[in-house]
């Protein structure tokens, strides 16, 4: 089943869906060292890794990813998605990433509110989770800023089972 056709348009950002024809721009931040420090996935090293996980989120797999791209250079700049939460039943979780020099800019919050009112509009979600490691505040921030709260630590695992560390876990009713 093909991704989602949803687009959003915010007032520098239009969330869209990826594809793999993305792969070069997104390369951008998940081979970043400074970026994936903070993300479930390793450090990117192999193109057609990329390529295949792009592959994966062009099929609708009940979670809505999108790619960020900034509407005064038509870049895309970062990615995220939200979506039914695996850990907690009857809540939406959400995640977002960001090229390094899109940092401390506000696009984390502009694109996660836009994700969040998406869901709320199409869906009548009312219930959101997240959660980030725990040197990562600025995502907490992002979080908070977006009306959820602290609720509990909890453990990040990356993906590849390379580093251990803990989480900071946030709900919301929205």
């Amino acid at each position: 089943m093909r991704a989602h056709d949803y687009e959003i348009k915010t007032e520098r950002l239009l969330l869209r869906p990826m594809t793999v024809a993305d792969a070069d721009a997104v390369w951008k931040w998940v081979s970043d060292e400074r970026v994936a420090k903070y993300m479930i996935y390793p450090v990117y090293t192999d193109m057609g890794e990329l390529r295949e996980w792009l592959r994966s989120v062009e099929e609708f797999d009940g979670e809505y990813h999108f790619g960020y791209v900034r509407l005064s250079d038509n870049e895309l700049i970062g990615s995220g998605s939200i979506g039914p939460s695996a850990q907690k039943e009857g809540f939406w979780g959400f995640g977002y990433n960001f090229r390094y020099d899109c940092w401390k800019m506000g696009y984390a919050t502009e694109a996660t509110r836009a994700m969040i009112d998406f869901a709320k509009r199409e869906f009548g979600v009312t219930h959101f989770c997240s959660s980030h490691v725990e040197p990562n505040l600025a995502s907490g921030h992002v979080m908070e800023k977006c009306g959820l709260h602290f609720t509990k630590y909890g453990e990040f695992e990356k993906l590849d089972g390379s580093c251990k560390a803990r989480s900071m876990e946030y709900e919301g009713i929205l």
